[in-house]
């Protein structure tokens, strides 16, 4: 990294020397304008428009258009009587929590590294920041600009970041704040229900920017002179929610289902099934049915066992109470025959 500017910060009596370095930088890919037939660079001449002739930049200066045509031009001597403070300072106003600053403030952000002999006071600032849980509220010129920022500190190293002024936030005046909408507490609870089961740990370096790789990829085919491959269309933005409660219903158990959960039984509210609901219920109820179905055939082989051996049984007793009539048969003919005389 190269610097970009060099100061002191000024924290009470202290000034700390430092660097200062872009802490972001764009990954956009550039193009050129150029000539379609043969790829000419297309170059644009800097000319007056009231007298036609092209201009250097030594002759260019700055003008405020005052409305009816008139213009106040502005030069280098005019900017050097403006009340900024020291171009080369980073003052220290004062310290703050961290979640009083509302994000929508920040705007670039720098890294601040030490120099010379200004370690020691650093890293006595750094500490006392993480000490302290606060930001440092600071000014700082920075391309003839006064700017209001914040330091705090980032993997061990200060980072300055720039802030827009109050009055730079638009007023978001849109219509539907002024409308009495409603909420139903079930809509908020499911609502909830569905922030629970996104919720996560913010990893940034699980996102990654689709269409810069798409489009590289096609730049990379242009390059080596292979075909173009056309980059998978996204799928398409689902249709704007007409149940309100079904549509957060069906997020809610796509979410559960997504991370492996069981969706929750028996869960109240009288809605329409879902898509995912009537899906599993459907599964559900097929498997049921499967484990029914041998446990029928079971029961009706033992019905059939059973009727075929009582037939059986009752032959077997017939049999045995015949047997056993057979000696008292026999007793009773033998009383019954006639004693021979001696």
């Amino acid at each position: 990294m190269r610097a970009i500017w060099k100061g002191a910060v000024s924290f009470g009596l202290v000034s700390i020397g430092v660097k200062l370095y872009s802490a972001t930088e764009e990954k956009d890919i550039r193009f050129h304008q150029v000539h379609r037939e043969d790829g000419g660079r297309i170059r644009y001449k800097r000319t007056c428009s009231v007298c036609g002739e092209e201009v250097t930049y030594d002759d260019i200066a700055k003008g405020y258009d005052i409305g009816g045509g008139e213009m106040v031009i502005l030069t280098d001597e005019d900017f050097a009587d403006l009340p900024l403070t020291s171009s080369r300072a980073i003052d220290v106003l004062e310290f703050v929590p961290a979640e009083q600053v509302d994000p929508i403030l920040y705007n670039k952000a720098y890294f601040l590294e030490p120099e010379g002999t200004a370690t020691k006071p650093y890293v006595l600032l750094r500490d006392a920041l993480i000490d302290s849980e606060r930001v440092a509220i600071v000014k700082v010129a920075l391309r003839q600009r006064e700017q209001l920022a914040t330091l705090r500190v980032r993997e061990g190293v200060l980072l300055l970041n720039t802030m827009l002024w109050p009055d730079e936030i638009r007023n978001p005046g849109f219509g539907f704040l002024d409308e009495d909408l409603k909420v139903r507490p079930p809509e908020l609870a499911m609502a909830s229900s569905l922030i629970d089961s996104m919720t996560g740990e913010f990893e940034p370096d699980v996102f990654t920017d689709d269409y810069r790789a798409a489009l590289q990829e096609v730049i990379d085919a242009k390059v080596e002179g292979r075909e173009v491959v056309q980059p998978e269309e996204a799928e398409e933005a689902p249709a704007a929610a007409v149940d309100l409660m079904a549509a957060l219903k069906a997020s809610v158990e796509r979410a559960k289902a997504a991370r492996g959960e069981q969706p929750a039984r028996g869960g109240g509210g009288g809605g329409e099934p879902t898509p995912i609901s009537s899906a599993r219920s459907a599964k559900k109820a097929a498997e049921k049915k499967a484990a029914k179905a041998p446990a029928k055939k079971t029961a009706a082989k033992k019905t059939a066992e059973k009727k075929t051996a009582e037939p059986a049984k009752k032959t077997a007793a017939k049999k045995t109470t015949a047997k056993k009539a057979e000696p008292a048969k026999k007793t009773a003919a033998r009383k019954t025959a006639p004693r021979k005389s001696a």
